[in-house]
């Protein structure tokens, strides 16, 4: 029961994730809520590094909860809260999520997230 991603050559791609994917009848889904960079202890954390870094931390856990892994994800969501957190998103991401084949992505910058002092909101859909 393999996930098939799609990446035709006659649609541009700009980066580390996949067009489409596809997951096959049978297939388990997890639905991950958004995640912010908050800790198991509910402490915000300082900068925008360190926010990205606990929010794949924390997708991850809830992941291996589930028996999954980053390689299950088959779309992420990602919301920022500045422009310019594009290119340490991507540094920190590619920490997380390795190798290919990459889930499909979508990223947005939104005016604000529930809190002010958030700066980075990640949600998952994984398959296996």
């Amino acid at each position: 029961m393999a996930i098939k991603f799609h990446n035709p050559k006659s649609v541009s791609l700009a980066g580390k994730y996949s067009l489409g994917a596809e997951v096959p009848a049978g297939a388990r889904f997890l639905y991950v809520s958004g995640q912010v960079g908050v800790d198991s202890r509910g402490k915000l954390q300082p900068t925008f590094e360190k926010q990205a870094a606990q929010v794949w931390k924390n997708i991850g856990q809830i992941l291996k909860s589930a028996g999954m892994s980053y390689k299950d994800m088959v779309k992420v969501t990602t919301f920022l809260t500045d422009a310019r957190f594009v290119a340490p998103f991507r540094a920190v991401r590619d920490q997380f999520v390795t190798e290919p084949p990459y889930p499909a992505s979508t990223l947005l910058i939104v005016a604000g997230l529930a809190d002010p002092a958030m700066l980075i909101e990640i949600e998952v859909v994984a398959a296996k």
